[in-house]
């Protein structure tokens, strides 16, 4: 039996039992992936992020509860929050490489870390070819623009902030669209641009994902395009909620986020 540090951190907020937490463990090699994956079962959040130290700086990986996936936003703010605040403070920035998205750098500034990540642009789609599960499982409202990325993640726009904050999805019929749904729409409160709700109905360990940085790879060149303005400030308006602070440059997007640790332990495997 082996022990891991773990961390748990909450990204996206300056509060506990805010955000999205996302737990960590820091690895020296790598373990078998079907170890990985049932750390992420056990942990049971929407992501666990392993970690190895390379010639360079780390390679980054993250699991669900249910499989590895390609990209996480808020996962990759709590690993730079562990790395640059608990293990190595005297680091200002880390690059991380991984197994799909390219090379990811986080950068200190000030109370935050900076997220520099793709830009993932959105096919226009016809609002006759939405799924007829989508409508459904998300009692039929008001949607005024249908998008899709590459892999087949929805993107609705709504008319306002309040019809994306009264969505209360019946999942059992969302997770027969494969894939996720966001929703959007412009803010009410002048702090933030727009707001976002975030549903995975199809994995059944997490459905509703508290803040989702790799969304804002989609929504921040929407929304930047939509304004006619490249710095952005986002709400996404889950029961924990959470605030990110983002600009467009060019194929590339800077999301800005607080973190706060919230459990430091081990786990023995």
């Amino acid at each position: 039996m082996t022990a891991l540090p773990i961390y748990q951190v909450d990204a996206f907020t300056n509060k506990t039992f805010g955000g999205n937490p996302a737990a960590v463990v820091p690895l020296k090699t790598w373990l078998p992936d079907d170890v990985m994956q049932n750390i992420a079962i056990e942990n049971n959040l929407s992501e666990t992020a392993f970690f190895i130290p390379t010639d360079k700086d780390y390679h980054l990986r993250w699991f669900t509860p249910t499989y590895e996936i390609d990209l996480c936003g808020h996962a990759t703010l709590a690993t730079s929050h562990v790395i640059l605040n608990e293990l190595h403070p005297e680091q200002d920035h880390v690059i991380f490489e991984t197994n799909v998205s390219g090379n990811l750098t986080v950068t200190k500034s000030e109370d935050n870390l900076v997220m520099d990540f793709p830009s993932l642009p959105l096919e226009t789609v016809a609002l006759n070819d939405i799924p007829q599960s989508v409508l459904e499982g998300l009692d039929h409202p008001e949607i005024l623009e249908v998008h899709i990325s590459k892999n087949k993640k929805l993107v609705l726009l709504l008319k306002d902030e309040q019809s994306v904050r009264a969505l209360n999805p019946n999942f059992s019929i969302l997770l027969e669209y494969p894939s996720s749904v966001i929703v959007t729409a412009p803010s009410d409160d002048t702090k933030y641009d727009f707001v976002s709700r975030y549903f995975c109905a199809y994995d059944f360990s997490i459905q509703e994902d508290p803040v989702t940085g790799s969304a804002h790879c989609m929504l921040i060149p929407y929304w930047a395009k939509k304004l006619s303005k490249n710095t952005l400030n986002a709400y996404q308006a889950s029961k924990r909620g959470g605030e990110l602070f983002c600009e467009l440059k060019g194929d590339r997007v800077f999301i800005k986020g607080q973190t706060k640790i919230y459990l430091k332990g081990e786990i023995y495997v």
